[in-house]
């Protein structure tokens, strides 16, 4: 359990970090919310578990099957598929959020968007797992 909420926080701090770095990332809100409020938090936190979800299902299919273009491509394939799997993500947010989640403008902000995500979901990864092993 304890490893389950530690993804999502990192997934939601690795979010956050991407949509200050990334100007195509960006998080909807409802009306009459700010990026200081409880609602711009719960809205990160819906956008990191949506992801987590899509990230072990859609994503493992996807990869599984996208498998001898990675190899043809020498792995370069994978910042495509993460690429698409954060659209989707955000498509599927604004759907399950009625409106408001993530939103992402367009294939270019996606791609960098993935890159960014990947490595600050890496660095909090590493530096965060092996406090909760101990």
């Amino acid at each position: 359990m304890k490893s389950l909420l530690l993804s999502t926080v990192i997934n939601a701090v690795a979010l956050w970090l991407t949509t200050v770095l990334i100007t195509g990332v960006s998080i909807v809100l409802p009306a009459g919310e700010t990026q200081q409020s409880l609602g711009y938090f719960l809205t990160l936190l819906f956008v990191a578990i949506v992801f987590g979800l899509v990230n072990g299902t859609v994503g493992r299919v996807l990869r599984f099957l996208a498998f001898p273009i990675y190899v043809l491509t020498l792995g370069l394939m994978a910042l495509v598929v993460n690429a698409v799997l954060l659209i989707f993500v955000a498509w599927l947010t604004q759907v399950l959020g009625f409106g408001y989640g993530l939103s992402v403008a367009d294939f270019g902000a996606g791609f960098w968007g993935a890159i960014v995500l990947s490595l600050v979901s890496w660095l909090l990864g590493l530096i965060l797992r092996p406090a909760v092993g101990r």
